[in-house]
């Protein structure tokens, strides 16, 4: 597998979005608050003439605000015809899978294993490969659908 990887850093675990996914790398500029927005959702910001929905990805997966220092970078993607922004901790690099996802044993942890597809070793090292859409749904998406399952 020879697939390119952003590799980036959330709450202080090194992941990796496939590069595919990212559109571009943005220094993240004002950020206007969206009222009645989960808490997830940081607000909007304007890259030319669009519009990005803000995800802090520390509170998609469930873990509390930002902490430590970012270092000012988002990854802009798509998902559902909508465009949003990441925000991270860090952006590292663009590099290559040298081979498939997979399983840790004993798991990722709570907050992580609604996101992550797998560990995938790259050329920078080990990353969780992480499913965009499940971290643009939020932690709210995961707590609908276990109420759904009781």
């Amino acid at each position: 597998m020879s697939e390119l990887l952003v590799i980036i850093q959330i709450a202080g675990r090194r992941c990796a979005l496939t590069a595919h996914d990212v559109k571009s790398v943005i220094e993240i500029g004002a950020i206007t608050p969206v009222p009645r927005a989960p808490d997830f959702i940081a607000g909007i910001t304007a890259l030319r003439s669009q519009t990005l929905t803000v995800i802090d990805c520390r509170r998609a997966l469930g873990f509390g605000a930002q902490d430590a220092p970012t270092d000012g970078r988002a990854a802009v993607v798509a998902s559902g015809g909508h465009s949003y922004a990441l925000l991270v901790d860090a952006i590292e690099d663009i590099t290559t899978a040298t081979g498939a996802a997979g399983q840790v044993p004993g798991g990722f942890g709570p907050e992580w294993s609604r996101v992550a597809r797998g560990m995938i070793e790259t050329m920078a090292g080990p990353a969780l490969l992480i499913d965009l859409a499940a971290l643009i749904a939020g932690p709210e998406a995961a707590r609908a659908e276990s109420e759904a399952a009781a």
